[in-house]
C-alpha cells in the first residue's frame, strides 16, 4: 500500500495551524462532494482521501503521530511499548490483511475495509480511533429538535440533534468510533455542525436580529403591521413619530437556546423608514404647506 501524505492531499503545508486545516478541508470538500460531482469516480476517490485526512490532521494528537509514524501512525502506542520492551525480547511485526486498496488502512478501517497486525500483543488492550465527521444542516431546521441518521463504518446512527445547536458546534457520540482491539473500549465519534442560514434573520447567539421597512406615514402617524418571526406571523403596534433606525425587542421570539426546553432568546426589531418617491403634484404641494407649517 502506497503512503499518502495528507498534507499534500489537503494542499497544506506542515506547519499549517488548525485553523489553515480546517479552511483547506472544507473547501476541498464542497469542491469534491459527491452531490457537486454526481457519478465521477475520480471525484469520489478524492472525496474520501480528502476526508481521511482530515480525520487525522484534524486531531492535534492523531497529527503529532502521523507527522512521527507516517501511515503507521494509529500504532504509535504499541511502537513506544515494543520499544520498552525490546531488552525483553518482545518484538511485534505490522502487515495488512485483505486485498491490496489504494487508501491506508486506516481509512479502509472507516469504511469497512480490513486491516490489523500480528506480534506479540494480545495482552495490550487498544482504544478504537476517535472518528470525525461533519453535519450540514438549515438554520431553519435546527430551530426545533432534529431527528437525523449518520452512516459510519457502515452502521446507521440515530441521532437526536437538540434545538439552538450553533454553527461550528461539535458534539460527542461516545463509543461510537472506530473498534478497539483486544477489549479495548471504541473510539468516539465527534459531529461538528455546519449550519448555513436559510432565514431572513440574523443570528447572534440565541438573539435574532431583523431589518423591516416601514413607511414614512406609519413612521409618523403610529399603526399597526404584520411581521413573521420563526414561531409565525405576530402583530406589532408602531408608536407614532418613530424614528429611523429606531429598535424594537420582542422578548422570548428569538432562536431557542441549547438544551433548555421552551427557553428563547429575543429577537431584535431594527426599522427602516422608506421615504416615499414618484410623489405626484398634489402631494408635493401637501408636503410643502407641511414645511411651512414646520
Amino acid at each position: 500500500m502506497a503512503f499518502i501524505d495528507y498534507y499534500k492531499v489537503l494542499n497544506i503545508p506542515k506547519t499549517a495551524s488548525e485553523k489553515d486545516i480546517k479552511k483547506a478541508y472544507r473547501k476541498l470538500a464542497r469542491k469534491y462532494h459527491p452531490d457537486v460531482n454526481p457519478n465521477d469516480k475520480i471525484a469520489e476517490k478524492k472525496f474520501k482521501e480528502i476526508n481521511e485526512a482530515n480525520e487525522v490532521l484534524s486531531n492535534p494528537e492523531n497529527r503529532k503521530k502521523y507527522d512521527k509514524y507516517g501511515k503507521d501512525w494509529k500504532h504509535a502506542e504499541e511502537f513506544e511499548k515494543q520499544k520498552q520492551r525490546s531488552y525483553q525480547n518482545h518484538t511485534g511485526s505490522y502487515q495488512n490483511y485483505g486485498q491490496e486498496s489504494d487508501y491506508s488502512d486506516f481509512f479502509e478501517q472507516m469504511f469497512g475495509g480490513a486491516g490489523g497486525f500480528s506480534g506479540n500483543r494480545n495482552s495490550v488492550k487498544f482504544r478504537g480511533q476517535d472518528f470525525n465527521a461533519e453535519l450540514h444542516l438549515r438554520l431553519s431546521d435546527v430551530y426545533k429538535n432534529q431527528k437525523q441518521t449518520v452512516t459510519v463504518n457502515g452502521k446507521n446512527i440515530r441521532l437526536t440533534i437538540p434545538a439552538g445547536v450553533e454553527n461550528g458546534q461539535t458534539i460527542k457520540i461516545k463509543g461510537h468510533g472506530g473498534k478497539g482491539a483486544n477489549g479495548g473500549q471504541n473510539g468516539d465519534l465527534y459531529i461538528t455542525f455546519a449550519i448555513q442560514n436559510d432565514t431572513k434573520f440574523k443570528r447572534d447567539g440565541n438573539n435574532l436580529h431583523i431589518d423591516v421597512d416601514l413607511d414614512l406615514y406609519k413612521a409618523i402617524l403610529g399603526g399597526a403591521i404584520v411581521i413573521e418571526t420563526l414561531s409565525g406571523k405576530i402583530k406589532l403596534k408602531v408608536k407614532p413619530e418613530t424614528q429611523n433606525e429606531t429598535k424594537v425587542k420582542l422578548k422570548g421570539k428569538g432562536f431557542p437556546v441549547y438544551k433548555k426546553e421552551g427557553v428563547f432568546g429575543d429577537l431584535y426589531i431594527r426599522y427602516k423608514i422608506k421615504i416615499p418617491t414618484n410623489l405626484s403634484n398634489k402631494e408635493k404641494e401637501l408636503f410643502t404647506n407641511l414645511a411651512k407649517l414646520r
